[in-house]
């Protein structure tokens, strides 16, 4: 028997074939059955084109119902797909392509000469382009293969897909999904937020992530559920249409701006049933104004690229704000200390996990794989974080984000939260920067919020003076319109590092 990803997701599509998977901006229905013909086409031409099971193919695309075709051909064809973000630069796509060394590379239609040149150089020998509306060279070849297509027969150890980690600490390392992770997480996700019959899924999340490629995607098509398929978020037509979804899945930044939207009220959301937060820490503040609000308890969860999902809030009993809920069924959560020893309850570790949803490894790199996992299994995630008595889970932030000054260990994490309390603060960011006697300075970059006009540096030095340790005092305060973020939300930290790095070797002791 078959473990290809697709043949369990398929394996759960509706009985009506004509019932509706993607329902686009315009109206236009997508039926899953012509998801599945679809599906055949692009499986069928990546196979015409040459492609073996096992060889890559790279999509840097905007969202489209045809990326969505291509992803699912890929699965059908045993290839590997390897999404990139349309953000990327020429340099960025370069090395991907040198690295991963796909047989096809698909592109924006208005990067096509480009893709052509880096495909050569990178020795890719195909090159398509695929546009948001659907047009491009592979739609136009797609549409030639017949619908019919058999789907290929993977073991669950089979590459299904290769993602790219953000790289905010060095180059990107691609981190290689087997057909079994993604099934099991999937399969996980799909009972323990409780999918129904009459689910309708809101999706306005990118695709080339796994937020929006596996977690959402995945627990919409093996609930047979249409899916309102959004080109990307916008926060009044995110309310609009939740008068006809019953779940969201956003990242935080996505719940800020809603709560901005004068119309988010409670009977806006009287037909949503669950929303999903998550890809980034997610503020208290943002957590009770939207339980204010609405009515409605965000479920915040936890988890990363290489493993889709770890941990979550209860569908059922309480959402705590703060934490990321308990581990998952099947997967094994640790906080531990040196030597890999585990924490006892409330002490602050390193985050460890083991389970079918976690990765294969790093993508030409076995010497990174050995050094990320320890000898019993668990992979190390880098981030910290400590579980209360009740076995809920808080994230503290990433190890390498620990500030080490005087020799004592700060998490920036209670320090930002601390700072968010003050009145006219928004939000906040605590970074260690080299200093010439403590090695590292304490310091933090705060965006102002409603009601700051009197907020100052030395203001929130002297609060913070008062309910912290003084070694986790900020020696300086830095103030931004915006903090910087990735595509999924989470804060740039190193780029805050870049910025002020020279201002803080300046700070006296």
């Amino acid at each position: 028997m078959s473990d290809n990803l697709y043949s369990l997701l398929a394996g759960r599509f509706p009985a009506d074939p004509e019932a509706p998977c993607l329902i686009l901006p315009d109206g236009r229905r997508v039926s899953y059955a012509e998801l599945e013909s679809q599906s055949a086409r692009y499986g069928a031409l990546l196979v015409e084109a040459g492609l073996k099971m096992g060889d890559r193919v790279a999509a840097q695309v905007e969202k489209s119902p045809e990326a969505l075709y291509l992803y699912l051909g890929c699965l059908r064809a045993g290839c590997v797909f390897l999404p990139l973000n349309p953000a990327y630069q020429r340099c960025e796509v370069e090395y991907f392509l040198n690295d991963a060394k796909p047989g096809l590379f698909v592109c924006r239609p208005e990067k096509l000469e480009e893709a052509q040149e880096l495909a050569w150089a990178a020795r890719v020998p195909l090159a398509h382009d695929l546009g948001e509306r659907g047009e491009g060279s592979l739609a136009a070849a797609a549409a030639e293969m017949p619908e019919a297509f058999s789907t290929a027969e993977s073991a669950g150890s089979d590459l299904a897909a290769i993602l790219y980690t953000s790289g905010t600490t060095g180059r990107s390392k691609g981190a290689m999904l087997t057909h079994r992770n993604l099934a099991a997480n999937a399969l996980v996700l799909h009972q323990y937020w409780g999918f129904r019959p009459g689910d309708v899924l809101l999706h306005m999340l990118p695709t080339f992530h796994v937020h929006g490629l596996f977690v959402a995607t995945h627990c919409a098509l093996l609930n047979g559920s249409p899916m309102l398929f959004e080109p990307k978020f916008d926060a009044p037509r995110a309310l609009r249409l939740m008068r006809e979804a019953t779940v969201f899945m956003g990242v935080p930044t996505y719940y800020v701006r809603l709560l901005q939207e004068q119309g988010l009220t409670r009977e806006a959301v009287a037909h949503m049933r669950l929303f999903i937060s998550g890809s980034a820490p997610l503020l208290p503040e943002t957590f009770n104004e939207f339980r204010e609000r609405t009515g409605q308890t965000l479920l915040e969860r936890y988890g990363m690229t290489e493993g889709g999902m770890f941990t979550s809030n209860p569908l059922e009993g309480e959402r705590r704000g703060g934490t990321v809920g308990f581990p998952l069924p099947g997967t094994e959560v640790r906080v531990v200390g040196e030597g890999d020893v585990p924490q006892p309850v409330g002490g602050i570790g390193h985050i460890q996990v083991r389970g079918d949803n976690v990765f294969a490894g790093y993508w030409g790199l076995p010497e990174k794989t050995r050094e990320e996992f320890t000898a019993d299994g668990f992979f190390r995630t880098g981030d910290m974080g400590r579980f209360d008595s009740e076995g809920y889970l808080a994230i503290i932030g990433r190890d390498k984000d620990l500030i080490i000054t005087g020799g004592l260990n700060v998490y920036p994490k209670e320090i930002e939260e601390a700072i968010d309390t003050l009145p006219g603060v928004a939000e906040s960011a605590v970074i260690g920067l080299p200093h010439p006697d403590f090695g590292e300075a304490v310091t933090a970059v705060v965006v102002r919020g409603r009601d700051a006009s009197g907020l100052t540096a030395e203001g929130i030095i002297a609060a913070l003076k008062g309910n912290i340790a003084g070694f986790k005092v900020p020696k300086a305060v830095h103030f931004v319109d915006d903090l910087p973020r990735n595509a999924m939300g989470k804060v740039q930290k190193n780029r805050l590092r870049e910025r002020f790095g020279d201002a803080g070797k300046s700070q006296p002791p």
